[in-house]
């Protein structure tokens, strides 16, 4: 049966990415009328989920921390907590390292990463590293202070934060430094170029870019959540789908509707407000409260008339830097005879002096039914690999899809992800009974990404993400294109404090004492 489009509501969000999802569940937990327009036939953006002969794939990410357990600081699990959703975690601490120094296992949690340091550098190098924890704990604990649940962008804001005022005052001087790149605490107490090669990598998969581009909160974080006692990571039972369906069931019990293949062509403008939508297929969708895009900054703008926000805004968002695309190599393979000690992620860098950020440099790979086997039939597991924001939309931009010199460089750029998985499993090409390559275009086309981009490469110290406001009145923003920036955690956040700032305060603070006091 296919949905039938309102002709009003009281709110529409363009995109089911993660940020415009956590936006309109929150949304519909406010008790907002919402409708979701998502142009894909399947919800979640970049994080979707989708099969190939009985395979089940993560289109994007596949390594979270802090959903298993609540209270968490993660703003995802916040917002499953405030629309009552659970989602079922495997639990494991450990991934796989093929690095120029060599190949290791590594884990999340306080100590293990002093012994991979101990064998590999030595004991200063250990030292350094455990240095660089005690100088992060106060940093953690300021990145923390306020979540995520807390913030709106309006004067509101004094009230809901001010619920967790003691715990930030304590920790106020250390959140000045959070706004500036990682590098300046890097820089200051890290001399080991190992552990600098391996905190700008981080921070590069964190962000899109190297610790002098990274907000050093992002790091602060993560150093909260993966280097703690007892730390674990998660995998979502039933991959990235199930985290999507999460917060479907959490929109949906709330009274909200998702409405798929339904393309936003035009956002409506009526005396100087966003006022609806216009769809590809010509129906009319009107908002008597707010549209909210979890487009791009840049497809955003495409969707507005010319004349509809200030030329000088529109200028400046167009001028947003962005980082680059990706490249898959999503496989189904016959796992007969396969080694037992894999693990479920690897991070594979060819030569640190390219920099990680260099194309064809850094490869992730995932193999999540070696956690859920329920992602493949029996004996077989899925794998994705990917090259994380490094891949030039430039080689791609001039090609035709269906030509033979696309189908011949689509072969060529997917080498250094078949040369990351045979340091992994080497016969892995003749075991490949699935294999799909995808490219910038293939960014650019299912996911509506402008160029294919990741998302916008602002530098930290040289310019802020913006919060969900726009010049025209009645138009919001979410997604990575807003504060707090990329990554799922982030865009998770831009979603809620999207829905905070727009719904009454006395509703905000009340979901406050109901879900975090």
């Amino acid at each position: 049966m296919v949905a039938i489009a309102p002709t009003d509501t009281e709110i529409i969000v363009i995109g089911s990415g993660i940020g415009g999802l956590t936006c309109a569940a929150m949304l519909a937990r406010y008790g907002f009328e919402v409708v979701v327009c998502e142009s894909h036939s399947i919800a979640g953006g970049a994080a979707h989920g989708f099969e190939r002969d009985g395979f089940s794939f993560d289109s994007g990410p596949s390594l979270y921390s802090g959903l298993s357990y609540s209270p968490s600081a993660n703003p995802l699990r916040q917002v499953l907590d405030a629309i009552g959703e659970k989602l079922p975690c495997i639990t494991y601490d450990t991934w796989g390292c093929c690095l120029p120094e060599g190949d290791f296992d590594t884990s999340v949690g306080a100590s293990q990463f002093g012994e991979v340091l101990a064998q590999l550098r030595g004991a200063e190098a250990v030292a350094e590293w455990r240095q660089l924890q005690r100088i992060m704990e106060p940093y953690a604990k300021a990145a923390i202070a306020l979540p995520s649940l807390a913030l709106r962008f309006d004067l509101g804001a004094v009230f809901t934060l001010g619920q967790f005022a003691p715990a930030f005052l304590q920790s106020a001087g250390d959140a000045i430094a959070l706004a500036g790149p990682f590098s300046k605490i890097m820089d200051k107490n890290v001399k080991d170029p190992f552990v600098r090669n391996w905190l700008n990598l981080l921070c590069f998969l964190l962000s899109g870019l190297p610790a002098d581009g990274t907000i050093a909160a992002e790091v602060a974080f993560m150093f909260a959540d993966w280097y703690r006692p007892n730390a674990v990571l998660d995998y979502p039972i039933g991959g990235s789908a199930a985290l999507v369906n999460a917060l479907v069931r959490g929109l949906e019990r709330h009274g909200g509707r998702l409405l798929l293949n339904s393309h936003v062509a035009e956002v409506l403008v009526e005396n100087n407000r966003a006022a609806g939508v216009r769809l590809r297929s010509g129906k009319i969708i009107r908002s008597h409260k707010a549209v909210v895009s979890n487009a791009s900054v840049w497809d955003t703008l495409k969707l507005l008339p010319e004349t509809s926000v200030p030329q000088r805004f529109r200028q400046e968002r167009q001028a947003t830097p962005e980082c680059d695309s990706f490249m898959h190599l999503h496989l189904g393979i016959d796992a007969a005879g396969m080694r037992s000690d894999l693990a479920c992620h690897y991070i594979f860098v060819k030569d640190w002096e390219m920099g990680v950020s260099a194309p064809q440099n850094v490869v992730l790979v995932s193999i999540p039914s070696l956690l859920d086997p329920d992602l493949a039939p029996p004996g077989k597991h899925v794998i994705h690999a990917y090259t994380p924001g490094n891949e030039p939309y430039d080689l791609w931009q001039k090609l035709d899809r269906t030509s033979e010199e696309y189908k011949l460089q689509k072969q060529a750029r997917a080498e250094v992800m078949w040369e990351a998985l045979e340091r992994i499993i080497p016969n892995i090409r003749s075991r490949a009974e699935v294999t799909l390559i995808g490219t910038p275009l293939t960014h650019e086309r299912f996911l509506r990404r402008h160029r294919g981009s990741y998302g916008p490469g602002i530098r930290a110290g040289s310019g802020l993400f913006p919060g969900p406001r726009t010049p025209l009145a009645g138009l919001f923003c979410c997604g990575d294109s807003t504060f707090p920036g990329i990554g799922l955690p982030a865009v998770a956040a831009s979603g809620a404090i999207a829905a905070n700032t727009i719904a009454p305060l006395y509703k905000h603070l009340q979901l406050i004492r109901e879900v975090i006091s």
